[in-house]
């Protein structure tokens, strides 16, 4: 497969960035903490003696494995004023959200032209019993699947809540737990065997990353299926785990991963079952990967995770990107 950005090696753009900030409309409670503010960086490489303008988003999550935003700002910092194909290509894997941000933008260049992609989207829900009603007015929307992160509170609360949220969602809703790497061998068992016969996709992440050998005896000793996530978050974790013998699904989160072309060559292979999900990345960054990444890539069945709108509490959906730019 042919390196896109590297089909242009001698155009320079001119780079400019500009940080963002977007607050959530209530903070986001996972295994890893609170998050209350979703920050990233915007960036734009421009020419203008083609009139060509291309936005690409920064996107980092550190307790996801990327590197941090205070990392990304200080590579855009030393970077010159115009860049040229052959630095972006050359930027370093310890940084993967920088890697997708300028690939996904100097791709634009190379692939002009977007492909609009028929998906199903799975939203997240609220954590503990705030599901119980959330998910409602998402069915009424259309939307027949849903993600509920556990491994927040007390296991036996969250069981009777899971109890609940069963109870109260339709027979043909489909429900994703995601424990973010929070449960051990004891309460991850315990979740599987109740996950039996409850039309669960799959358990995303149940066990801390240095666990993989664990994680792949449960994939192998319960029919509900076990995802990575945590323990896959770059193309080279990807590859890593898929060696060591992973068949199950990878839960991939695009903006994070590192390079689109990497991750584009990776998910190629039709043993790799992927579930695209969303980095709390704002409509730059997944407009490229639903329709210049997911668009290009073999169909797969499973709904993608970007149903996370209602999370936020501005109105960035409002704008075109030009608009969103000058407003950073």
């Amino acid at each position: 497969m042919t390196r896109p950005v590297l089909l242009h090696q001698q155009m320079r753009y001119r780079f400019e960035f500009r940080p963002y900030r977007r607050p959530f409309r209530q903070p986001l409670h996972t295994h890893h903490g609170l998050w209350s503010v979703r920050e990233g960086i915007v960036l734009r490489l421009s020419d203008a003696a083609a009139g060509k303008v291309a936005l690409g988003e920064i996107a980092p999550i550190d307790w996801l494995g990327s590197e941090s935003l205070t990392e990304a700002l200080a590579f855009c910092q030393r970077l010159p004023n115009y860049i040229d194909a052959e630095t972006i290509g050359k930027i370093p894997a310890h940084l993967p959200a920088c890697q997708f941000g300028f690939e996904s933008a100097c791709e634009q260049w190379v692939y002009p032209e977007p492909t609009q992609p028929v998906l199903r989207v799975s939203h997240l829900l609220p954590t503990g019993a705030a599901a119980l009603s959330a998910w409602r007015s998402i069915w009424q929307s259309g939307c027949t699947t849903f993600k509920w992160k556990i491994a927040v509170t007390e296991l036996s609360e969250e069981l009777q809540i899971f109890h609940q949220l069963r109870q109260a969602l339709p027979p043909e809703a489909t429900l994703r737990l995601d424990a973010n790497g929070g449960l051990n061998w004891n309460s991850a068992c315990r979740w599987l065997d109740l996950c039996e016969n409850q039309n669960i996709e799959f358990l995303e992440q149940p066990l801390p990353v240095d666990q993989f050998d664990a994680m792949l005896k449960l994939s192998q000793r319960y029919r509900t299926p076990i995802a990575l996530d945590e323990s896959a978050t770059t193309v080279a974790q990807l590859k890593a785990c898929y060696r060591r013998g992973w068949r199950g699904i990878f839960v991939v989160k695009a903006a994070i991963a590192g390079s689109p072309w990497r991750l584009r060559a990776f998910c190629q292979n039709p043993d790799v079952d992927i579930v695209w999900s969303s980095a709390l990345e704002t409509a730059i960054a997944r407009q490229f990967i639903q329709t210049r990444l997911i668009a290009k890539l073999p169909q797969h069945n499973r709904a993608i995770g970007f149903g996370v709108d209602q999370w936020f509490a501005d109105d960035w959906n409002s704008l075109d990107f030009v608009q969103r730019w000058h407003t950073l």
